[in-house]
């Protein structure tokens, strides 16, 4: 941007005009402005600041509340009335004064103040905004210090419920139409609108369309005025009281910046933090909302040990764990060795902590964090096109899907496993013209929103749906439509595969073909937060820290030294991945377990789970509240949430999103303090104290100094053909479901999906089902499940379910995943509508002969309240009243 003063030198040469600019004259100064930039945005680069209540630099301009009258000359000649400045395009030659240098201008203002405050509550004293509202900020500096206005003001029954988390205090709203345009534009969700007319206008929702957004919370956020409030939030405090700490959201790979208010140790809220490179302004109510399972009444404060005589878990001193741990850790990898399961929520720091304890402590290799669907193939593809990329080495990044041309999902709905990717797409076709193309079952709100988006001059249509039948996206992506590889060789297209892809094989290695046959780059988006950086840390069978690889022995040879360790400390043979890590310690051939934050429910096969962790002579959690692991544990080690801790999350761009501890003086420690100090009683030094200690550690490595492992290459396989009676399964996870990182939060809850079983028209027809008739689905194994039925456009012969919403649980209940063929049938049940039976199994009664280790879960959670935790000091058993915050803990059922 080019400045001068107006008033300078006339005799001196003008100064061309650069290309694609206009020059105009702002308060006496002089400024050049790309062509078609709003007068308001000029302003503010000039550092001129319009009031304004409408305006929003990522909403299309509205001129609702022209509160940012300006005054303005065009070719010399005055408007003859002052003109909004966040509507009016700049132009050469303009000439525009502000309420800085124009009376007119200001006097404007203050009228459109003085008119907005006719009908506002001067409620400010219980005003959730008061204090942090533009409103207050604006009508002391711009309006006038008396108001004309005498009469009755306006009122309105309050709150109105939108949804089951945002509240509406209809008489404070201005109509700047922050809300409904967000709602339109960012998130596709039109949901909430204009109703009435004139005097009687008003924010609202259709009878029939409830607020049933996943970024509600950002409207909130953007209303300048108080009336859109949080129920969490609503009347708990004043920004004043808040002390506010930036940092990042744990929830998905997205990696969203965040800003966490909290005072007298407890969360109270987050917000989103604004990163352009990242999440913009914006985040998901997942993020928003979700962070009050970390205090828990359940949550562990002291480590726990199980007694020999009784069998119960009891409370322990921190020495007399570490050294049980320590003990049964040495006897079992002296025996028959010892897994590690760390899971998928960890910062990199500690998931680094738990590779470099696999390796040095415990000599093995057997260490896979993917508590999740996976394969060998997904393990090659991961060394050969993931491990060692990020922004600054050519990874793709959000810029990247916002410019380019194509981008086609494969094995990932956006809107449910990253969400902030999702409102990138949507920007990407609605401003850039980007053809989103999705290879899947069917037109899903994720898919829908992607590929119809409503621009500023109309629908825009923009990409499509292939479908093809569950497990057949690998053959699929090598016969593409001429569209779609036409559009992926254009320079900057992007193929994007979820980490979904583990469940279908061949999948990867097609992926990577179709990139290099197109020239379209690749693009790796996890689900959870911790499993890219995971992935960099080491915390996988075949991959030491950096990706390097295991059987290379020059490379080991390195890291024993850098590592100070003696050599052949690193075992040269691949490990043991997940479910062969469950299946040795099933059948005895491990003789212990290192688990971190990983709930059974999680994994491929539960029951298979179960029967490993009660099979294994030792085992060791480190976890934050009771899992399907800790009815199994010999000691349960307490570890510190992400707000009570600091470390460093790579999201799906490889890029590093470090953050500090939010609450100190917790006494909380991280997982790599426990690990360092439990590998001391075992007389190995990790020097992994602190998160700090362990990244200046991973800096010093370096880049894997080897060769990259090859790329996998799996042929593609046609899915079963499903016989009369049977349909092909096809699954994916809601963004929020029964995972334990939404407990404590029931407004949260209010939004989630109903879990429904959707068919085809014509399978519906076949089976006799009538919607929403429930269906059943049962397996060869015995697996049964029961949903209400919706009839969608898909292929036929399919039935889709969530992974983990309600009662469809699939893992657990079916034992199945995607791809799997599945018997199904009409049931004489009525419809439940999506409701769900609550658990009774804390009021059950244990069978005679069951063993303390086979109590249920919820006979844990309360043998654990009655051991002292809630008694002890404060209501949370630590001595401290309570602790909101996020956090990593056992991953609940697919957190």
């Amino acid at each position: 941007m080019t400045v001068a003063s107006a008033s300078g030198n006339d005799t001196a040469e003008p100064r061309p005009v650069p290309e694609g600019h206009v020059r105009l004259t702002i308060d006496g100064i002089e400024v050049d402005a790309p062509e078609g930039e709003l007068v308001i945005r000029t302003a503010e680069r000039l550092g001129i600041v319009i009031p304004r209540f409408c305006d929003h630099p990522l909403l299309d301009p509205a001129g609702a509340c022209r509160q940012c009258l300006v005054e303005v000359e065009v070719n010399g000649k005055p408007m003859p009335k002052p003109a909004a400045s966040c509507t009016l395009a700049v132009s050469d030659g303009m000439v525009v004064r502000t309420q800085r240098t124009s009376r007119v201008a200001d006097k404007a203002q203050q009228g459109v103040m003085e008119l907005l405050l006719i009908n506002h509550p001067l409620d400010c004293p219980i005003c959730d905004k008061g204090g942090e509202c533009p409103l207050q900020n604006q009508a002391l500096k711009h309006g006038r210090a008396d108001s004309r206005f005498v009469d009755q003001k306006r009122t309105f029954a309050k709150p109105v419920s939108i949804s089951s988390q945002i509240l509406l205090d209809r008489e404070r709203c201005v109509l700047c139409q922050r809300c409904t345009r967000f709602s339109k534009q960012i998130a596709g969700d039109p949901f909430i609108e204009l109703l009435e007319r004139g005097a009687l206008q008003q924010i609202g929702t259709g009878e029939e369309q409830p607020f049933q957004s996943y970024f509600s919370g950002n409207t909130i956020q953007i209303c300048p005025v108080g009336a859109l409030t949080s129920a969490a939030y609503r009347f708990r405090s004043r920004p004043f009281d808040l002390v506010s700490t930036p940092g990042v959201c744990e929830h998905c790979s997205s990696g969203c910046s965040q800003r966490t208010d909290w005072r007298r140790g407890k969360v109270m809220r987050r917000l989103a933090g604004e990163d352009p490179e990242v999440n913009e302004e914006w985040n998901c109510d997942k993020g928003r909302f979700a962070f009050r399972y970390a205090t828990a009444a359940d949550r562990f404060t002291t480590p726990m040990v199980r007694d020999s005589e009784s069998g119960r878990l009891r409370r322990s001193s921190w020495t007399e764990a570490l050294r049980m741990a320590a003990e049964g850790l040495l006897d079992a990898r002296d025996s028959g060795g010892v897994g590690v399961l760390p899971g998928g929520r960890l910062t990199r720091e500690d998931a680094y902590a738990y590779g470099k304890f696999a390796r040095m402590a415990l000599r093995t290799n057997d260490v896979d964090h993917r508590a999740r669907p996976h394969s060998p193939e997904e393990l090659d593809f991961l060394g050969a096109a993931v491990v060692g990329t990020g922004p600054e080495r050519g990874a793709v990044t959000y810029a990247d899907l916002e410019a380019a041309p194509t981008v086609l999902c494969v094995a990932f709905e956006p809107e449910e496993e990253s969400p902030i990717v999702f409102l990138r797409l949507r920007k990407a076709a609605r401003n850039g013209g980007t053809r989103v193309f999705h290879l899947g079952q069917w037109d899903s709100p994720g898919v829908e929103k992607t590929i119809d988006v409503m621009g500023a001059g109309g629908p825009v249509h923009s990409g499509e749906l292939l479908r093809c039948l569950p497990g057949e996206e690998a053959v699929a992506l090598s016969e593409l439509p001429e569209e779609v590889e036409r559009g992926l060789s254009e320079p900057g297209a992007v193929l994007v595969v979820g980490e979904r892809g583990a469940r279908i094989p061949g999948l990867y290695s097609a992926a990577m073909r179709a990139a290099e046959r197109t020239g379209a780059r690749l693009a790796w988006i996890p689900r959870r937060a911790g499993e890219r950086g995971a992935v960099e840390a080491g915390t996988l069978p075949t991959l030491l820290p950096n990706g390097r690889p295991v059987t290379d022995p020059v490379v080991r040879a390195d890291l024993e030294r850098q590592w100070g360790a003696e050599e052949g400390t690193i075992p040269g043979r691949p490990g043991r991945d997940l479910d062969g890590i469950l299946a040795a310690a099933e059948s005895g051939e491990l003789s212990g377990l290192l688990v971190g934050g990983v709930d059974p429910e999680d994994l491929p096969d539960p029951a298979r789970a179960d029967r490993a962790l009660r099979a294994v002579d030792f085992l060791v959690s480190l976890e934050l509240r009771p899992s399907g692991v800790t009815e199994h544990a010999d000691v349960v080690l307490p570890v510190a949430p992400t707000v009570e801790k600091s470390g460093t999350f790579l999201n799906w761009e490889g890029r590093p999103r470090q953050f500090e501890i939010t609450i100190e003086g917790t006494g909380a420690v991280p997982d790599c303090r426990v690990l360092d100090t439990l590998a001391v009683e075992m007389d190995v030094d990790l020097f992994t104290q602190t998160p700090a200690a362990v990244a200046g550690e991973i800096e010093r490595l370096g880049p894997n100094p080897g060769v990259r492992p090859q790329p996998p290459d799996v042929p593609a396989q046609p899915p079963q053909r499903p016989g009369p009676g049977r349909a092909l399964l096809a699954t994916w996870r809601h963004l929020l479901d029964n995972g334990s990182l939404q407990d404590e939060e029931p407004h949260l809850a209010g939004t989630a999906r109903p879990p429904v079983a959707r068919l085809s028209a014509e399978t519906a027809r076949q089976l006799g089902v009538s919607a929403p008739q429930p269906v059943v689905i049962t397996t060869d194994g015995g697996g049964e499940l029961t949903l209400d039925s919706e009839v969608v456009d898909m292929p036929d012969g399919v039935v889709w379910v969530p992974g983990n919403s309600g009662e469809s649980r699939i893992n657990r209940k079916l034992g199945v995943g995607h791809g799997a063929v599945v018997d199904i049938a009409a049931s004489s049940a009525p419809p439940r509508g999506g409701v769900t039976d609550p658990e009774d199994a804390a009021g059950a009664e244990v069978p005679a002969g069951t063993s303390e280790r086979e109590l249920p879960l919820a006979a844990v959670h309360e043998q654990y309240r009655t051991n002292g935790h809630a008694g002890h000091g404060g209501p949370n058993g630590n001595g401290r009243a309570d602790n909101n915050g996020g956090s990593r803990q056992a991953d609940g059922g697919g957190a």
